[in-house]
């Protein structure tokens, strides 16, 4: 693999989005890199990015306790207010964790006063995130901070054994779920690459 189709990977799989302020945060579950998640979504509540933040995942990897209640306990002892949480506690995968997710957020406010959503979640997955949202929730503005727990910056992500993994899982299975339906291709954003080609 040249240092070109590393690059290219690289920009497909972990997009270049800064986050904006909106009215609504979307934290991604996850069993990795938890504190990181929880510092970065504080600091953001704290810089005044989102009035209301939900939480999405459901109790995966054999866990007993959802990956929601997990994040929020950490979240609350932090000094995020808990009235600001909407949590969704059933999902155990992005599909799900944006349709359910959804479903929740309607359930405790109105959808016409969510017009923007600052996703959260892992840097390694950000593509499948805002791919997934694309498809299930496409009348929103999205921005994105992505949470990098590696230990090494993002342009490097292949000289780590873990993240090189994971990313390349990423680009490997976009396309059968795109095939599938699972997701939409993002606007604006250059298509799935074809490595080897020239640039």
């Amino acid at each position: 693999m040249t240092a070109d189709d590393l690059l290219r990977i690289s920009r497909y799989v972990m997009p270049a989005v800064s986050a904006q302020p909106s009215s609504l945060g979307f934290l991604f579950g996850t069993r990795y890199g938890v504190e990181e998640f929880c510092q970065e979504t504080y600091a953001l509540w704290q810089a005044g990015m989102f009035g209301k933040l939900l939480v999405s995942g459901g109790a995966t990897a054999g866990h007993p306790r959802a990956e929601a209640d997990v994040i929020a306990e950490r979240l609350v002892e932090l000094g995020l207010p808990a009235s600001i949480l909407i949590l969704e506690t059933e999902a155990t995968n992005t599909g799900e964790n944006v349709i359910l997710g959804r479903r929740r957020v309607a359930e405790t406010m109105d959808l016409n006063q969510v017009d923007s959503v600052l996703v959260i979640g892992k840097v390694c997955a950000m593509r499948r995130y805002l791919m997934t949202l694309a498809r299930h929730w496409p009348e929103v503005s999205v921005s994105a901070c992505a949470v990098n727990y590696f230990g090494l910056p993002v342009e490097r992500w292949h000289e780590d054994e873990e993240f090189r993994r994971r990313v390349l899982a990423e680009f490997g299975k976009i396309p059968s779920y795109l095939e599938r339906g699972f997701l939409r291709e993002l606007d604006g954003h250059a298509p799935y690459p074809v490595l080897g080609a020239g640039a």
